[in-house]
């Protein structure tokens, strides 16, 4: 199973998210073809009513403590209320790191 799939499926388990993109951007980075390595988040869930910023990325690097310590190395995190993504209109758009 890809590690994509393993978030994926992780996230979906701990936080019944209403919207979930997982994006491997591990080709924008100094590593190896086909690498899965350095992911970006977009995830939506009531879970996260009522939390701060910080309490939200707990909760998912808590769900991926497992990833991290096998070689997951970067995740960019935006997390939202349902209430919230009704009303966003613009997720940040990653850097390209490779120099």
């Amino acid at each position: 199973m890809s590690v994509e799939q393993i978030i994926t499926e992780k996230l979906t388990a701990a936080l019944s998210p209403s919207h979930l993109e997982v994006i491997n951007e591990s080709h924008n980075h100094h590593v190896p073809p086909n690498s899965e390595t350095h992911f970006k988040v977009i995830i939506t869930s009531s879970e996260f009513e009522g939390q701060r910023l910080i309490g939200r990325h707990r909760a998912v690097n808590e769900a991926l403590a497992e990833e991290f310590a096998n070689g997951l190395h970067a995740l960019s995190m935006h997390t939202y209320t349902p209430e919230e993504w009704v009303t966003e209109t613009d997720v940040p758009v990653s850097p390209k790191c490779k120099g």
